[in-house]
């Protein structure tokens, strides 16, 4: 290997890969409820959080404003969410989930648990445990914003 080439099975490219296969094994499963990944994204944090500002939904999904504005305008189309002004300030539209996503959630949960169990597959006891302890840490340490980062 040369100096300065990236080895192709580094971690960086095997953390990668996973996400990008398991994103596209949710696209496969889930397009029979007609929700994309980033769609689920987005449902998942307003699950989690509740009705949120687009502009949060943006850091939180760390997507450009401009992008998630489209992604809200299809799945409001769609009847996923709904925009409404916010009661203190009415240039912010809140994004809510709608009775069609609080009735569907529980089948895309269980579409991406069963991807999460295929991928899982043949790992030992306590591996998936381990892993996601590890996974949390790296999180952790690279979400620690850095003097050359600011």
């Amino acid at each position: 290997m040369s100096n300065g080439e990236i080895p192709h099975e580094s971690l960086g490219f095997l953390m990668h890969d996973a996400a990008r296969l398991l994103r596209k094994r949710f696209e496969v499963q889930a397009a029979e409820l007609g929700l994309t990944s980033a769609q689920w994204r987005l449902l998942v944090n307003l699950f989690k959080r509740g009705p949120l500002p687009q502009a949060r939904l943006a850091e939180l999904l760390e997507i450009e404003p401009i992008s998630l504005s489209r992604l809200v305008d299809r799945m409001a189309e769609a009847g996923w969410v709904e925009r409404r002004p916010d009661p203190n300030d009415r240039r912010i539209r809140i994004v809510h989930a709608t009775d069609k996503t609080r009735s569907t959630i529980s089948a895309a949960r269980h579409i991406a648990d069963s991807i999460y169990a295929d991928a899982l597959a043949g790992l030992p006891p306590g591996a998936t445990e381990t892993m996601t302890a590890m996974l949390r840490q790296i999180i952790c340490n690279l979400s620690q914003t850095t003097e050359t980062e600011k």
